[in-house]
């Protein structure tokens, strides 16, 4: 009689470890074109007013599959994509992160705590 000698669930933890204690977040930053941003106030119907590190507040929108995935709250860290036409004004929300995320991004210097409390962006 033949038995199944597999790991007992589906996907299950298959070794590769971090054994060594580095740090591993994949944390995405803004690519070409896209900015840092903070929502100051939700305005409805998925939009937002977003203070963006370049010192200007868009009004954003967040995409379906954002929405329906994710709930935005005023004072979130996310990545904005400025619109082509009226870049200075109107933008896409493309991604939000989480609190461990905005700590990793304050810890390697992507964002300064001034940027989180209502000043500039510094590099």
């Amino acid at each position: 009689m033949a038995y199944h000698k597999g790991k007992g669930k589906k996907g299950g933890h298959r070794g590769n470890s971090n054994q060594g204690g580095d740090e591993i977040i994949r944390v995405p930053l803004p690519k070409e074109g896209q900015l840092f941003g903070i929502i100051e106030q939700a305005l409805g119907s998925g939009w937002m007013d977003v203070r963006c590190s370049d010192g200007k507040v868009r009004r954003c929108r967040i995409p379906g599959k954002l929405k329906r995935r994710m709930w935005m709250r005023v004072g979130d860290v996310v990545i904005v994509q400025p619109w082509p036409v009226q870049s200075d004004e109107r933008g896409d929300i493309v991604y939000r992160y989480t609190r461990t995320q905005v700590d990793w991004l304050l810890r390697k210097g992507k964002i300064s705590q001034d940027f989180l409390s209502g000043g500039e962006l510094l590099f």
